[in-house]
């Protein structure tokens, strides 16, 4: 199954790395201007996928109850794997003008797409945004001004499976919480634990996943332990990136492949398949063992913490509803975002796709209706959420970090550790000049 959030390529630096549109791409684009109580909506997924159907449904209400008469025209373009498909063709309706009113982007990508002047601000359009969680919020925000908002969260937990953890003797009793999690050193006594009773690796950290998922994933690690990429205005990384605090959570990282607790290259559906005891993973995961391996009996646990800092953090962020500045159907266009990101249709979609939810009043009501182990990811997000920075260039600082995590994993010593963080921090810092 492919992650919902993750993936995310390089899309808008603006650079924005424009792609040419042919003449015949060009005559499709620009085929018939919207109807003038037309609103028009792209969104990175199938019409036929989870969030597909809620989104039919969504737009099908939002056209019957609307007071004013609007209609919404959806365009469905999934993304490849690679992340192109939907992000090419917003690249090449730039080059045209051809943009819809509301179109979806991923998290991460806000203030690219701000900074080149494509988005315009919503805050206007949205009467309840006390209700929506700090990390959407943050996410959204660009120089003071929100120009998307979430429709939906994410979170990462520890899988792990119940029927291993008894046979290897690891009792209830030793299992983390949110309010005492485990520190790395305990994570670490429990994977070494595991890994010699089972001789394989404990657990699928995802290292052979070579995208959006190592900046995400690992990223909570860093802050945990008291670091973090770029300063708070985002302006340096040396310093930041390679300062001690950092070089520590590498060589947690460096450890779990060294001591094979980890592995670089797991089997495919290793834990879901009972070959690993845990996995470290989101809420796509507990969708596809519910739906496709029910013989799994497993839960979910909190992030190990540093042991310095004890402070637990999760990743944070997903696809959000951004207005386009080209849109001369604002009042429209903010109204479909409205609607869409109210609380019965983030209850919608966080149920129907298996997803995080983007409000308090969301998370309160999925509180009571669901299972476990999705109660331990909303809980874990409220609690210990951390956005990505908001930063322009973010598309090129996001594949230094990710090299940083796979390249750590080929290093035998501290001293290549420092020597690859200064390399790396160095890297990033050219990026925000």
């Amino acid at each position: 199954m492919k992650r919902k959030i993750l993936g995310f390529m390089g899309v808008v630096a603006l650079s924005l790395s424009l792609v040419a549109c042919s003449s015949a791409d060009q005559k499709a684009d620009t085929k018939k201007k919207a109807k003038d109580d037309e609103v028009t909506v792209w969104v990175q997924y199938s019409k036929e996928s989870a969030e597909g159907q809620v989104m039919t449904e969504s737009i099908k209400k939002f056209n019957e109850t609307n007071d004013k008469g609007y209609k919404a025209v959806v365009e469905y373009i999934p993304r490849s794997g690679s992340g192109g498909g939907y992000e090419d063709k917003v690249n090449a309706a730039l080059t045209t003008n051809t943009l819809p009113d509301v179109l979806t982007l991923d998290g991460p990508n806000t203030a690219a797409y701000a900074n080149a002047g494509m988005l315009a601000p919503i805050d206007d359009y949205l009467s309840e945004k006390e209700d929506f969680l700090p990390s959407i919020i943050d996410q959204g925000t660009y120089d003071g001004k929100l120009y998307a908002i979430g429709y939906s969260e994410s979170g990462v937990g520890i899988f792990y499976n119940k029927d291993m953890f008894k046979e290897a003797g690891i009792e209830e009793s030793d299992l983390p919480t949110l309010e005492k999690p485990w520190t790395w050193d305990e994570f670490n006594t429990i994977a070494k634990t595991l890994t010699d009773k089972f001789d394989q690796p404990a657990i699928d950290m995802g290292f052979d996943d070579h995208s959006e998922w190592l900046f995400y994933a690992f990223t909570p690690f860093i802050w945990s332990n008291g670091g973090d990429i770029v300063n708070e205005d985002g302006t340096k990384a040396i310093g930041v990136f390679d300062a001690k605090e950092n070089v520590e959570t590498f060589q947690f990282i460096q450890d779990l492949i060294k001591n094979k607790y980890s592995t670089i290259s797991p089997s495919e559906a290793g834990f879901q398949t009972g070959k690993y005891a845990m996995k470290m993973s989101g809420s796509w995961t507990m969708q596809e063992l519910d739906q496709e391996y029910q013989d799994i009996d497993y839960g979910i646990l909190p992030y190990p913490v540093s042991p310095k800092t004890k402070e637990l953090v999760s990743p944070t962020g997903s696809w959000q509803y951004g207005m386009t500045a080209s849109s001369d159907k604002k009042e429209m266009a903010g109204a479909l975002i409205e609607f869409l990101t109210s609380e019965d249709e983030l209850y919608n979609m966080s149920m129907g796709n298996t997803v995080l939810p983007a409000r308090t009043s969301v998370a309160n009501r999925m509180l009571e209706e669901v299972a476990e182990p999705m109660q331990m990811l909303i809980k874990q997000n409220q609690v210990s959420g951390h956005s990505r920075p908001v930063l322009v260039e973010y598309p090129k600082v996001t594949r230094t970090v990710q090299e940083t995590v796979t390249e750590s994993t080929y290093f035998d010593d501290n001293k290549d550790l420092n020597k690859l963080l200064e390399t790396k921090a160095q890297e990033i810092e050219s990026h925000l000049k």
